[in-house]
């Protein structure tokens, strides 16, 4: 038995050495102290010997297991660090090599104009306001004077969630106009811009969402003078001092008088033409709408608790999309919305 231990002792621990991975160590750990191992088969033999063999050989036998496990655990160990090194060295990062450039974002041109117009509205003291997108036909049309009938209710101009028309989502940001009015006294002055929706085509001019930004301004002696030179140099301070702008007649039902606000086409400076062919951005009239505008309507004041008696105020409502289009130089709305990079990255 003495040269059975020794024997597996020399044959564990050159086997052992030799091992150069986990799973080989953990093969070699059952074969020899396993349970079904060959030290394991040995020691059961030991019934068989005499009293005086069986101390004797049992220490022998303690020896030999001390041995294998001894050698057992230096190699995990070894194995472990060599392993570490090798990962170390295949993930070894040169900090000399030159890091590769990240490439910074912008704002979209249009964030870019939206927060100007903030910015110039804020400075002459309105109050920027938000409301819901999904909005109430009362407050989207009827409590601005838009009745039953009016073609901007028809469902081939706007999107209803429900039978009755009475939900949708807004066509205008107006909505907030009269919500404003709710729950603040003269004198008002806000601005609401925002995401609305209609039933467009998708034209160089048109799609079937864009942004609005709608305006209010209610107090004593408000006239349309008020109205005319808030709007010029509003414009003016966004486009440039030599900004060409013109008013025309119009109606709205929410206001009377109302009016329209063109600025001079950017392309074609209003001749209407370009290199002998009509110009794609006003299609040949020379002009670009900016905005619709007007004074509030004495009936839209009376149904949100305001005496038109005592005060009015003008109104407007005009195109991000539109404003960012002559501020940007842009000729077709719909490069707003293509998401190209080699469009954005030139603003």
């Amino acid at each position: 038995m003495k040269q059975q231990l020794e024997n597996i002792q020399q044959r564990a621990l050159e086997s052992l050495e030799a091992a150069s991975t986990p799973a080989e160590l953990e093969e070699l750990r059952v074969k020899w102290l396993g349970k079904k191992g060959e030290l394991t088969a040995v020691l059961k033999m030991m019934g068989k010997l005499s009293a005086e063999e069986r101390p004797v050989m049992g220490q022998l036998a303690n020896t030999v297991r001390a041995q294998i496990e001894g050698k057992l655990e230096e190699r995990k160990t070894a194995i472990h660090a060599a392993a570490l090194e090798a990962k170390l060295a295949d993930e070894a990062v040169d900090v000399t090599i030159p890091g590769d450039s990240v490439s910074l974002g912008h704002q979209h041109p249009m964030n870019i104009v939206l927060q100007q117009i903030k910015d110039t509205f804020v400075g002459m003291g309105y109050t920027i306001v938000e409301g819901p997108e999904v909005e109430l036909a009362s407050y989207n049309f009827t409590r601005l004077n838009i009745g039953e009938g009016h073609p901007s209710r028809d469902r081939s101009e706007t999107f209803y969630f429900t039978d009755d028309d009475s939900v949708l989502l807004r066509t205008q940001t107006s909505p907030m106009q009269i919500r404003f009015m709710e729950t603040h006294k003269p004198p008002l002055c806000m601005l609401a811009p925002g995401r609305v929706f209609r039933k467009d085509e998708a034209d160089a001019t048109h799609s079937p969402m864009f942004h609005q930004i709608e305006g209010l301004v209610v107090d004593e002696h408000i006239t349309m003078g008020d109205l005319k030179g808030a709007l010029v140099a509003i414009m003016r301070q966004i486009y440039g001092e030599n900004s060409v702008m013109r008013f025309r007649p119009h109606h709205f039902p929410f206001t009377e008088p109302s009016c329209e606000m063109d600025m001079q086409c950017h392309k074609c400076h209003g001749t209407g033409e370009v290199d002998g062919q009509v110009c794609s951005t006003c299609h040949g009239e020379g002009w670009i709408e900016l905005l619709g505008a007007g004074m509030v309507h004495p009936d839209v004041l009376r149904g949100c608790g305001i005496d038109p008696e005592k005060y009015s105020g003008f109104a407007f409502g005009m195109g991000l999309e539109r404003m960012a289009m002559g501020r940007m130089k842009i000729n077709d709305l719909r490069l707003i919305f293509d998401n190209d990079v080699r469009f954005l990255n030139q603003f």
